[in-house]
């Protein structure tokens, strides 16, 4: 099946972002005196958004609307200034995406990271990519695995979903994937296993960036 467009997931499949999540919500933590997470405790804890990672790492008699809404806040305040410290594109990331780009592939973003940081970050390792979209979380979108995200692209993109491949690390980026009715492949190089992606329907699993070639 021909390819014409590819949507990708942010953090996990084109960055390794943990770290700096990981330093900004434990420096959210330590401001409140609460007990800080391991680097391995926060893989775990991304994929669905900002809120429930902050929600994640507070404990739990502590996780109601209004605390978790604040911790949010501050948790944004440090890493938005911080964004760029320790995250990394995965790699053969930015070469896979030129070789797309040369192939007249078009490609696009669809991250459940609040949509400030998610263009903050592609501006920053990606400047000479021309998405077709990069769209983050925002109020009124509901989060992946919804696929709303996916048809707003679909919809900007003006490309049939039959003719679209969707990359992402995460059981929540396949079940996207099959949500939106589109192709979906699995990336073992994020912050979810290889049994997440299978037991999430993945179309195809990849260990290295460019194999994704093959795919098309």
């Amino acid at each position: 099946m021909r390819t014409d467009l590819v949507i990708f997931d942010l953090d996990g499949t084109l960055l390794d972002t943990v770290g700096d999540l990981a330093v900004a919500c434990n420096a959210m933590l330590a401001q409140r005196g609460l007990p800080e997470h391991t680097y391995a405790d926060y893989r775990g804890f991304v994929g669905n958004g900002i809120l429930r990672l902050v929600e994640r790492a507070l404990p739990e008699e502590l996780r109601s609307a209004d605390y978790v809404a604040a911790a949010r806040a501050d948790f944004v305040a440090y890493y938005i200034d911080h964004i760029d410290r320790y995250t990394k594109p995965y790699a053969g990331i930015p070469e896979l995406l030129d070789a797309l780009t040369r192939k007249g592939v078009r490609l696009a973003v669809a991250s459940n990271k609040f949509r400030q940081g998610t263009e903050k970050l592609i501006r920053r390792f990606f400047p000479e990519v021309p998405f077709a979209a990069v769209l983050g979380q925002r109020p009124g979108v509901a989060l992946k695995p919804d696929p709303a995200i996916v048809e707003e692209i679909l919809a900007l993109a003006g490309i049939a979903r039959e003719r679209v491949l969707y990359v992402g690390d995460s059981g929540i980026d396949m079940q996207t994937a099959a949500a939106a009715g589109v192709r979906s492949v699995g990336v073992t190089w994020g912050f979810r296993s290889r049994e997440e992606l299978m037991q999430a329907g993945a179309g195809a699993l990849i260990d290295r960036s460019e194999k994704l070639l093959d795919l098309l």
